[in-house]
């Protein structure tokens, strides 16, 4: 089962991540199986694909001072571990709060 894509939403974040962490807006998860049943809200398994809504600028290299550059923009569409992140509430949405190292792909 494939979750469901969803646009990402046009609020305004109130939040802005540091270092190189993210906020994810999760994707849908899927209301039916394969075969066509509707699945009840328990058995639904949260999709690990999300996309990108903020991205911080990057980790601190604490020799040089500098900042790495973030491989993951603003947009992309990730794939990320099962328990990545924590989960935050914002006016009613649900987000993830992730650190770059939690995403295993960018999404085509």
């Amino acid at each position: 089962m494939a979750a469901t894509k969803t646009a990402p939403k046009k609020t305004k974040l109130a939040i802005k991540p540091l270092n190189d962490k993210l906020i994810v807006a999760r994707d849908d998860a899927d209301e039916r199986t394969d075969a066509g049943l509707y699945l009840p809200e328990k058995a639904k398994d949260k999709p690990q694909t999300g996309t990108v809504l903020a991205a911080g600028p990057g980790a601190l290299n604490a020799k040089t001072g500098e900042r790495f550059s973030m491989q993951v923009r603003v947009g992309d569409r990730v794939l990320f571990t099962s328990y990545a992140g924590s989960e935050l509430k914002i006016e009613g949405e649900e987000y993830l709060v992730m650190s770059e190292d939690d995403v295993l792909a960018i999404v085509d």
